[in-house]
């Protein structure tokens, strides 16, 4: 089998340009990088079509949604929901991602403790077994106020992909929904009444009370025995960035407002939003513009959070709407994301890093993938 991969005529982005040349990739890692209009011979011609790194995926929700594609319905083939999200992940030209899994949870019928362990399940036998074309990872997405968080994450944080763990605190009258009634208004298809919301309400606010720290406290102790990076998740004020950066957090995840951003960028906390909120032109739920962080420059990664295909895109838009170079625009999906991770082996079309590669063409402006090579080897 060849083990090499020459892909020429491109128009290559680096980290800080964009040329038209040719990469050549053997035995997984980029070994030369060379500018200029000649066509190597026996390469793969892209025609001055844009060769861009694999995008790395920080926190996708998508797997879950495969799981239980509807409420109450459960696939019932786990390895075949992981198989339908990888395919999804690798035709938006994702080579790396980190799968958002739920450790507890805040509302009943989510059946967060079964999805959680048929995703380790399914993550763990389809490494093993070679199906999987993406490089897949585990994100424990932690709901610190479920009385029962510590039972699931203990025995998942013994997994050999885990690379981030994030701090979620989903009460009614805390950070995303520091207003109760827009708590209301996302789970309206519950259906409660006034008495009922009043009793939802007050349970969940005394398990807050009751578990929110010690929990906290002890999912952050054991992120640091075993060195992987936490995340704070929706920080609303600068006291919640105060807060996490005195824990030694270095990722704040989806802040809602620009206050909470501002003082992330003057602690050096990394701030991740979601690529859905650029491509809608806001956030679903009222918090703050992407768009709006990346004009104070304020915006570090994206994620793809609930979308995978939003993750290019919102790069392409970037360019568009801050006025800033493409090169610039993709770091946020490329090398931002893996420093944060401290995966020093991707993120970049440079000498020494993985040969994840991603040819990309632009549609009307809409960025279209049409191959993907993970370590050489082309995997779309």
């Amino acid at each position: 089998m060849n083990s090499e991969l020459i892909v020429t005529g491109a128009r290559i982005v680096t980290r800080d340009e964009e040329f038209t040349g040719t990469v050549r990739v053997r035995k997984g890692r980029i070994v030369d990088v060379d500018r200029g209009e000649e066509r190597c011979s026996g390469g793969v011609d892209l025609d001055g079509e844009y060769l861009i790194p694999g995008l790395i995926e920080l926190h996708t929700d998508n797997l879950e949604t495969q799981f239980q594609p509807r409420p109450g319905v459960l696939w019932p083939s786990a390895m075949a929901a992981l198989v339908a999200h990888d395919t999804q992940v690798v035709g938006a030209g994702i080579t790396t991602v980190l799968n958002g899994i739920c450790c507890g949870e805040i509302q009943e019928g989510k059946m967060r403790r079964t999805l959680l362990g048929m995703s380790l399940a399914a993550m763990n036998e389809g490494r093993t077994k070679g199906v999987l074309r993406a490089d897949h990872f585990l994100h424990l997405r932690c709901e610190i106020c479920d009385p029962h968080v510590l039972e699931m994450f203990e025995p998942a944080s013994d997994e050999s992909t885990l690379r981030l763990v994030s701090l979620m605190d989903h009460t009614p009258g805390q950070r995303q929904f520091e207003n109760v009634e827009t708590y209301r208004k996302y789970y309206g298809n519950k259906g409660w009444t006034d008495e009922e919301y009043c009793h939802v309400i007050s349970g969940l606010s005394e398990a807050q009370v009751r578990y929110a720290i010690p929990h906290r406290k002890a999912i952050l102790e054991r992120c640091r025995e075993l060195g992987v990076p936490a995340a704070s998740h929706d920080d609303t004020s600068p006291a919640h960035v105060d807060e996490a950066f005195g824990e030694g957090i270095s990722i704040t995840e989806f802040p809602t407002t620009l206050k909470a951003a501002e003082r992330a960028r003057e602690l050096g906390l990394k701030s991740v939003m979601g690529a859905p909120n650029i491509v809608r032109g806001g956030s679903h739920s009222g918090n703050v513009s992407a768009l709006l962080l990346g004009e104070h420059g304020l915006l570090d990664c994206l994620s793809s959070d609930y979308v995978p295909a939003s993750l290019l895109h919102a790069a392409f838009l970037l360019r568009e709407k801050l006025d800033c170079t493409l090169p610039d625009a993709l770091t946020t999906v490329t090398a931002a994301p893996a420093e944060v991770l401290g995966m020093d082996d991707r993120g970049e079309i440079a000498v020494g890093r993985l040969g994840d590669l991603v040819h990309v063409r632009l549609v009307d402006g809409y960025p279209v993938v049409r191959r993907v090579w993970r370590g050489g080897v082309r995997v779309l």
